[in-house]
């Protein structure tokens, strides 16, 4: 009985020691539940407004445009790009502010490629840009142009990434909406530069051949960029398409800021000759830039 009663007792005993160290463990685990910190939720997914693709005649909504209207060039919206050296390619102009290479006249901006000397260069022209005033990310770009023709003349209506102070070329992104060689005034050229460095520089693009030249007439030369895709319209047909897939990296969801001028020579048409006639224009009667709404 002695036993069976230090048996109870010590069955009673531990039963009791195990209940306080049940409800201890019990304590704890509950005390370490509430010191275990409740999980950050991952942070809300934003869109960028457009970019998603959309067709063309849904870009409605006018952010930007300058129709070109008043006797004198908006300095709110561009900025002149001055000076020679070649420009990288081998150029012969030099860009002036100089109202003989940049004016307005009849509802259009004029830009003049002039066999003129300035300095070391034999031939004057202009460039203006929208570098600081304004960039465009997505949504359609139009630009109605009536570009100039002859060998050596190479109007552009071209884009580079609002970085590229602190991302060099091609880092930066190039999308040339619009190239012509002069000596082919029936083919225009759509182009995106792109690479690590200058050294890895990379290009893809495609050329559309027109019936007629396209110095006979205004078209309207459009980009319409989406997340992950850029897609080329001519007179508001489609023409080309560069997808993500196209590019390693790909700048092209930057912003970008555009580029309007007439350079003459150099590598991409060579340099002008005996059958080169200048003065040429290139003529814009407008730059817009839609949206769509959201």
């Amino acid at each position: 009985m002695k036993y069976a009663f230090r048996m109870s007792t010590i069955s009673r005993y531990s039963l009791g020691l195990g209940l306080v160290c049940t409800l201890g463990l019990l304590g704890c685990t509950e005390s370490k539940t509430k010191n275990v910190p409740t999980p950050t939720p991952p942070p809300p997914v934003t869109t960028v407004a457009n970019e998603e693709a959309r067709d063309y005649s849904q870009y409605t909504e006018q952010i930007w445009a300058d129709e070109f209207n008043s006797g004198a060039l908006d300095q709110s919206k561009w900025t002149y790009e001055l000076g020679g050296g070649g420009w990288g390619n081998q150029e012969l102009q030099a860009y002036t502010n100089s109202r003989d290479n940049v004016y307005q006249a009849n509802g259009n901006l004029v830009i003049q490629a002039l066999r003129q000397q300035s300095g070391n260069n034999a031939y004057t022209s202009g460039r203006l840009i929208t570098k600081g005033k304004q960039s465009f990310r997505y949504g359609r770009l139009d630009v109605r142009a009536k570009v100039p023709q002859g060998k050596g003349v190479w109007p552009a209506i071209w884009m580079l990434g609002a970085d590229i102070d602190q991302n060099n070329w091609p880092v930066c992104g190039e999308i040339d909406i619009m190239e012509l060689r002069g000596s082919r005034p029936n083919e225009l050229l759509a182009t995106m530069h792109f690479g690590n460095s200058a050294s890895d520089h990379r290009y893809k693009g495609t050329t559309k051949t027109v019936a007629t030249p396209l110095s006979d007439d205004f078209h309207t030369y459009s980009v319409v960029r989406s997340k992950d895709l850029l897609r080329f319209f001519l007179d508001g047909e489609l023409y080309y398409t560069f997808t993500g897939n196209d590019a390693s990296p790909f700048p092209f969801n930057n912003p970008f800021f555009l580029i309007l001028n007439v350079a003459v020579g150099g590598k991409f048409d060579g340099d002008p000759d005996g059958s080169t006639v200048l003065p040429q224009q290139m003529q814009v009667d407008y730059a817009r830039f839609y949206q769509y709404k959201q």
